[in-house]
């Protein structure tokens, strides 16, 4: 025993790895009900306006820049040409615009479906609805094409919203089930 210990009491050390074990087996708990029940409540309502705003501005046919569009397969394409732009805003605003439009997936996708909690499955479901965006541009809409950096930046946003902010929101609304 240690000089000036007291008899039965455990040193830092000890103390230190008794709270991390402790740690280790609290499970994280969600919020209660109700508020569980208001905050998936308000995550649909922001997922139901966010598809109103991505429907008006990526579904809303442009004549007057019809022969403007063209479809990009190529990754980076459209990005190089952004960049070659001789006023930086524009490139700005095309590739922040696209990166914000994909944050509200990673945030609010896995607050309103917890199965589709994870890092890759909120990358792959944003994957896939934009695409179903820009198939329907492309093929349905006048003066829109289909464009591959698109998706991208779109998929990298919801990475950017799933890691700020999606994770932990849905950690809070949704417990996990213990491994046992």
């Amino acid at each position: 025993m240690a000089r000036g210990a007291v008899p039965g009491s455990r040193s830092p050390l000890r103390l230190r790895a008794a709270s991390s074990e402790d740690a280790g087996r609290r499970e994280r708990r969600p919020l209660a009900w109700p508020l569980r029940l208001l905050a998936m409540v308000c995550a649909f309502a922001f997922m139901v306006a966010f598809a109103v705003v991505l429907a008006r501005l990526t579904l809303h046919p442009s004549p007057a820049s019809e022969a403007l569009t063209h479809t990009n397969m190529r990754p980076g394409r459209s990005l190089k040409a952004y960049l070659d732009q001789p006023a930086l805003r524009d490139a700005v605003k095309q590739i922040g615009g696209n990166i914000l439009l994909g944050v509200p997936f990673g945030v609010l996708v896995p607050v309103v479906a917890p199965r589709t909690r994870g890092l890759l499955r909120v990358l792959l479901l944003t994957a896939v609805a934009m695409l179903l965006v820009e198939f329907a541009q492309g093929a349905l809409i006048t003066g829109r094409a289909f464009d591959i950096d698109d998706v991208i930046l779109n998929t990298t946003g919801a990475l950017v919203g799933y890691l700020l902010l999606g994770r932990r929101m849905s950690r809070a609304v949704h417990a996990r089930r213990s491994r046992k």
